[in-house]
């Protein structure tokens, strides 16, 4: 199974939109595999967000994601990259569309919501930053023969 990283940003914790979000996911058949609620520490701001360091907007964007608690995640399933990004929604959550997270819970790029990760490349190298192996838990889900052929 493929896994991605996802995180709802202190707006959507502070929002209480949590349990919404997670919802969303396991009810499209994603099975959450590591979850943990933290402030994160400056390093790991700076690591995940290090293709970002030089741009303008990263001293707004590193104050926004270090103002409160986040809730991060690893999520599994088949091509579970792509499914999180189509319901996240497009970045601007102006051009959103409904339905999709952002879509209907976000008005503004600087405060959408949520992360996730882009490619599978991108999820492997955001889930070392945030989670150890021993933190990732392996199990079968009991309706996963009626999701997958």
């Amino acid at each position: 199974m493929d896994q991605t990283f996802l995180m709802i940003k202190p707006d959507g914790v502070q929002r209480g939109l949590v349990g919404e979000i997670v919802a969303r996911f396991e009810k499209k058949g994603l099975k959450l595999v590591a979850a943990k609620f933290e402030s994160l520490p400056e390093e790991r701001v700076m690591e995940h967000y290090s293709e970002h360091k030089d741009k303008p907007f990263f001293p707004g964007l590193k104050s926004y994601i270090m103002s409160g608690p986040c809730f991060l995640m690893v999520w599994e399933g088949k091509n579970v990259v792509s499914i999180t990004r189509q319901m996240i929604g497009a970045t601007n959550p102006a051009e959103a569309l409904p339905g999709t997270i952002r879509g209907d819970f976000a008005l503004e790029i600087g405060m959408n919501v949520i992360h996730g990760s882009d490619s599978d490349e991108t999820a492997k190298r955001e889930i070392a930053i945030h989670f150890k192996k021993e933190e990732i838990t392996s199990y079968e889900r009991v309706d996963e023969k009626y999701l997958y052929e």
